[in-house]
């Protein structure tokens, strides 16, 4: 059972439901599961021709308790008709939205849904969530070569995840960014994804690299932003908050699906941690309605440390990634010593054995990610 099901199952008692996340994730099936749990229900896809017209016709039966609602972000006016249909008949129905992009853009202003639903973000599997009868050194190996998407994690093949990656990105590409974003030059789109691949965990300054692909700047970041929206990948910002010489702007980036990394472990693994942080965040953002933001921070002596977590506007945590590298990292510990978080923490891949020293916790992602604090 997904993270997220019971409560979502919760939710569907009071409000809509709307359920995001990446391509291929495993929303369907965490939706069909949840129909099977109800009892009674319907599932519509809007890609169907059959269930398009059902859902313009709202053809269902008055016994269907949950409704389930596939993809229909992809209907223009989904926005309306889903407000219309809960605002008539919520105490007749429940009723679960799911997407791959644009269910959450509505929150930020102008919001006609407001108070109607509750949103969730499924993610793939991560060091916090694999399936129990796989260990966690397997588990690792998994996430680290193929990615926590669950159809290449569970099959467990290199030639067979290729080929799978090949055509989600196709179909990111070629059908969602097209239907969705207006973007007319794919192949530029394209070309920018994959320098985005090789340039995991470093600073972002999207004016060098419309330069590389000779665009303007305007195009790469409306191209980052809607590669966002489609839940391909995610910015992190830095963190400035009481930092003297901080760098203000650029960006890093990091893709849902650890295997598109180019394939360099230490930036698999930091790939790795920060999809696994953003989850846990989501979900307290998702559950318990904290304001959570995963942020890094670098001066301009070059002192940097890969992850601040930020709740409500507090810092929370300084994250430092290493993958052997046992000894505390100088920028973590200058940092530990003057932003004084909750807990500052050093994640080794290949450490055995934890220990703590200067305000500092080194330990391994097992450890780290098994501790209910964090």
């Amino acid at each position: 059972m997904r993270y997220i099901k019971h409560p979502i199952q919760q939710d569907l008692q009071r409000k809509m439901v709307f359920i995001g996340g990446p391509r291929q994730v495993g929303k369907t099936t965490l939706a069909k599961s949840l129909l099977a749990d109800n009892g009674t229900g319907r599932y519509f896809n809007w890609d169907y021709d059959d269930d398009r017209q059902a859902i313009l016709q709202k053809k269902w039966s008055s016994d269907d308790t949950l409704l389930v609602f596939d993809e229909l972000h992809k209907y223009p006016h989904w926005k309306s008709w889903v407000k219309g249909l809960y605002d008539v008949a919520h105490q007749q129905h429940q009723i679960l939205v799911t997407g791959s992009a644009r269910l959450d853009v509505y929150r930020h202003g102008g919001d006609s849904l407001l108070g109607r639903y509750h949103y969730w973000r499924l993610h793939p599997f991560t060091l916090d969530e694999t399936p129990a009868d796989i260990d966690r050194h397997e588990s690792f190996r998994r996430l680290m070569t193929f990615g926590g998407f669950p159809e290449p994690f569970f099959i467990n093949d290199l030639r067979e995840s290729r080929r799978w990656r090949k055509e989600r990105f196709d179909r990111v590409l070629q059908e969602d960014i097209r239907d969705l974003e207006s973007i007319k030059n794919i192949q530029g789109l394209r070309l920018f994804l994959d320098l985005l691949r090789t340039r995991v965990g470093d600073m972002i300054v999207l004016s060098n690299l419309a330069q590389d692909i000779q665009v303007a700047p305007q195009t790469v970041k409306s191209w980052l932003e809607s590669l966002e929206r489609m839940y391909v990948l995610f910015t992190v910002m830095p963190y400035t908050q009481s930092i003297a010489r901080a760098i203000l702007k650029p960006p890093k980036v990091y893709f849902f699906d650890n295997a598109d990394v180019v394939d360099d472990k230490g930036a698999r693994f930091e790939n790795l941690v920060a999809t696994s942080l953003l989850k846990r965040l989501h979900y307290r953002e998702d559950h318990d309605g904290y304001r959570c933001e995963l942020r890094y921070i670098r001066d301009k002596e070059g002192r940097e440390v890969d992850f601040a977590i930020i709740v409500d506007g507090e810092l929370e945590e300084l994250i430092e990634v290493k993958y052997s590298d046992d000894g505390i990292s100088p920028s973590l510990r200058y940092y530990t010593e003057r932003l004084k978080p909750k807990r500052a923490t050093q994640l080794v891949a290949t450490l055995d054995k934890p220990y703590d020293a200067h305000g500092v916790r080194v330990t391994n992602p097992f450890a780290y990610f098994a501790d209910a604090r964090h």
